[in-house]
């Protein structure tokens, strides 16, 4: 079963911009989380009802990129564990895309790269329009901390509109229990979903090269984070079971 192939610890903290590169870059997924088909038609069909089921006109976006980690934890607490994050996590590379909660909240935030959360010599549209260290915003389109009353799935879900320089055009990270119809065992799953945007030209994502690039540090980076997430999750509610 996929839950046997995690430890039952936390992850190990990340120090610096080098363990940051051996966890998230270097080290393969324990799991494999890239949600792959069998043909375009058949992405599109599923993207399709994904970005309708939070909103997101399909003419607006494709999401091509699906990451999926079925965890062990209620729907419920998985949740609250996406709301607390802060960016100083096991879970996130930090010392290379430091993260700044503005005014605390998740509503809006700020990545810059290399834990540096001022703009090159001050200039805040970067150089040429291109933002060096200053990697992109998330601008929360909708944060949907309670399922639809007609939600038999109880589905969560944080949704972003991301802007910068970092190709994407929406984020989203989004939770439901399990389905076992589709051989979903464990309580929970969480799903790491993308649209892309290269630097305001949706069109990119549909040029091979720059495509499979991006989706290569991409898919490493999500899967080292989504089995992270998994593993701490996990700990944390054997814990919660045990009153600790």
């Amino acid at each position: 079963m996929m839950k046997e192939l995690v430890p039952k610890y936390p992850p190990s903290r990340s120090k610096n911009i080098f363990t940051d590169i051996k966890y998230f870059l270097i080290n393969t997924p324990l799991i494999k989380t890239l949600v792959k088909f069998d043909s375009e038609e058949e992405r599109q069909q599923y993207c399709e009802s994904i970005l309708q089921r939070i909103g997101i006109g399909v003419e607006d976006y494709r999401m091509l990129n699906i990451h999926r980690i079925g965890i062990e934890v209620p729907s419920s607490f998985l949740f609250d564990e996406l709301l607390a994050w802060n960016g100083d996590s096991t879970c996130w590379p930090n010392h290379l895309a430091k993260v700044n909660l503005q005014d605390n909240q998740l509503d809006k935030i700020q990545i810059f790269l290399f834990g540096r959360s001022k703009y090159l010599f001050g200039l805040k549209n970067g150089f040429f329009g291109l933002k060096l260290l200053h990697l992109f915003d998330l601008k929360a389109i909708r944060i949907q901390k309670v399922p639809a009353a007609n939600d038999a799935d109880n589905a969560r879900y944080l949704l972003y509109e991301c802007q910068g320089g970092y190709p994407i055009g929406v984020f989203s990270m989004y939770v439901r229990t399990s389905i076992p119809e589709r051989g979903e065992k464990e309580m929970s799953q969480l799903f790491l979903m993308v649209g892309f945007n290269f630097y305001g030209k949706k069109s990119w994502s549909n040029i091979k090269p720059i495509r499979l690039i991006w989706e290569s540090i991409h898919n490493r980076v999500s899967g080292n984070m989504s089995c992270r997430f998994k593993q701490l999750a996990e700990w944390r509610f054997e814990k919660f079971v045990r009153g600790e």
